[in-house]
């Protein structure tokens, strides 16, 4: 299980209040380890949470007894970096709050097997949306089915 994922954006603090929105939690400012920066919280049982950093954060280990901290580097604005959140909302609420933020966004069925929404933050930072019934895709059996194959044929030797 995941705690939370940190990703980078032009406006932390806009992105947080949507993704607070897409959860039904809130966004409140993180500044600890980068002044800019601030988090997603879902309100969930388990805490879940994103941290939105400013653009081009890097995340160093500090000597000693102190915590990691962060310094904007790079400016890119693609990374591979990408997640699969939860949503109470249905496909249509997701859709316009997309288009109210200029975001791209679209419905696709992974593998034929189960669907989620990909809303591109800012146009460049994925994230995947998974409705209810999207998550009772992704958790039932067809889909651990699948990824036990996966994971025989990555398993298996080499012929």
């Amino acid at each position: 299980m995941i705690f939370h994922v940190s990703i980078d954006a032009d406006d932390p603090r806009h992105v947080a209040e949507v993704l607070a929105e897409l959860w039904g939690g809130k966004a409140v400012p993180f500044p600890p380890v980068l002044k800019g920066s601030w988090v997603a919280l879902a309100g969930d049982d388990r805490n879940t949470t994103v941290e939105i950093y400013p653009r081009g954060a890097e995340l160093f280990e500090t000597e000693g007894d102190a915590d990691a901290h962060g310094v904007v580097g790079s400016p890119d604005r693609r990374s591979a970096t990408h997640f699969a959140m939860a949503t109470a909302l249905p496909a249509e609420r997701v859709f316009e709050i997309a288009k109210r933020e200029g975001w791209p966004v679209k419905y696709r069925k992974r593998a034929g097997v189960f669907g989620v929404i990909e809303l591109w933050v800012e146009g460049c930072r994925l994230i995947e949306l998974l409705t209810p019934e999207m998550q009772a895709e992704y958790t039932g059996p067809t889909t651990r089915a699948l990824q036990s194959a996966f994971g025989a044929r990555m398993a298996a030797p080499a012929a």
